[in-house]
């Protein structure tokens, strides 16, 4: 049999490639004979530069040390693919981790501006962004601003950097913002949310950054105020990620906005592991009805389909069985508790991959679908 394994990182726990080596572990101690095939991935999230640098020959890793999000200095990396194509992502200079207190009005995304500066200076003719993880809801502003944009309030003051400001701003200053390169601008999102209202940027994400219900209304606020200034597509699927990044380079710098997880898949080669192959196994930390609004499981579940192969999924917490898999389990339910799941993540994986290589019937007929834990339910 020809087995394809495709996690995403399980946050928090254990990186997408080390949880396909546990799985592929599993699998070759039920199953030795098989051939399985690991394909990391990302969904244009915190770990999407460690899923490239795997997948794509010729990448190089570059540093700088930029300001992070709470204003303190912090070392950021990115990759430098071949064709002057530069990868950054947003997490490693403005993430959520980075922040040893939240400050959901105050954090900002000046870092990534910073560090897309020092690609550009670099001679990068095209920019792709990966937004996801973000630590604040600024709609992008702070990393224009360190590219040369100015936001201003009613009496043409520069703002203070961070969401919390924007409610007062009166204008954009894009006199001496620095052009896109030529070869254009690519933002990957891991969400479809559009930049306003109950399933926007602020509602939707700020809680997870510290806000109150008054702050996630005056972010809310601040982005309506950004969006009647610079005009674009706040509705936009996308227009939300990473507190409104995606929709301020949309609008200002014409990026275009894809949904991360597809994309990432097609440059690691999902679609030609897939050929000839029996099954193929996605997971993440958690899977729930988002999980296939732009992650990795959702897209891995379509490329299966579409190429006629068998999903199973393997997640940390599983909410509801997936229709879209043949076999789903949960590694709380086969730790005993989540706690003992997060403790020792590969020994759970690796017993995943056992379960699923030993219990699954290898013709994978219809019906005979795998329960939380890996027992077929008829």
């Amino acid at each position: 049999m020809r087995i394809v394994i495709a996690p995403d990182s399980f946050k928090g726990s254990i990186g997408a490639a080390a949880a396909a080596r546990a799985l592929a572990a599993g699998w070759h101690a039920a199953r030795p004979g098989d051939e399985v095939i690991q394909v990391p991935l990302a969904d244009g999230g915190e770990g999407t530069l460690d899923v490239l640098a795997a997948a794509v020959a010729g990448a190089r890793w570059q540093q700088a040390r930029v300001t992070g999000p709470a204003g303190e200095p912090v070392d950021c990396s990115w990759l430098e693919l071949p064709g002057g194509v530069a990868v950054l992502e947003l997490a490693r200079a403005s993430g959520l981790p980075l922040m040893t207190t939240l400050d959901p009005l105050g954090a900002h995304t000046t870092g990534l501006g910073e560090v897309i500066g020092r690609a550009l200076d670099g001679g990068a003719r095209e920019i792709i962004l990966t937004l996801g993880g973000s630590a604040s809801t600024d709609g992008g502003t702070g990393a224009l601003a360190a590219l040369g944009a100015r936001f201003l309030d009613g009496a043409g003051r520069t703002l203070p950097r961070g969401g919390g400001a924007l409610r007062d701003l009166a204008a954009a200053d894009l006199a001496r913002l620095r052009p896109p390169p030529a070869g254009g601008v690519t933002a990957l999102a891991d969400v479809t949310a559009p930049l306003l209202g109950p399933r926007g940027a602020a509602a939707v994400f700020g809680p997870q950054k510290g806000a109150d219900t008054s702050q996630v209304a005056q972010l809310d606020q601040g982005l309506a105020r950004l969006a009647a200034v610079l005009g674009g597509d706040p509705g936009a699927p996308g227009a939300g990620a990473a507190g409104g990044t995606g929709y301020g380079f949309a609008a200002v710098w014409d990026a275009q906005i894809r949904p991360g997880a597809p994309e990432l898949c097609r440059i690691a080669g999902l679609d030609r592991a897939l050929h000839g192959a029996e099954l193929v196994i996605t997971g993440e930390g958690r899977y729930d009805a988002t999980s296939t609004g732009g992650k990795v499981a959702g897209a891995v579940f379509a490329a299966g389909a579409a190429a006629g192969v068998p999903a199973a999924l393997v997640a940390g917490q599983v909410a509801g069985h997936p229709s879209a898999a043949a076999a789903a389990i949960s590694l709380s339910e086969l730790a005993g508790s989540p706690a003992a799941a997060l403790a020792a993540p590969a020994r759970w994986l690796r017993l995943a991959g056992q379960r699923l290589a030993g219990e699954m019937d290898p013709a994978h007929r219809p019906g005979d679908r795998a329960g939380p834990h890996g027992t077929a339910d008829r």
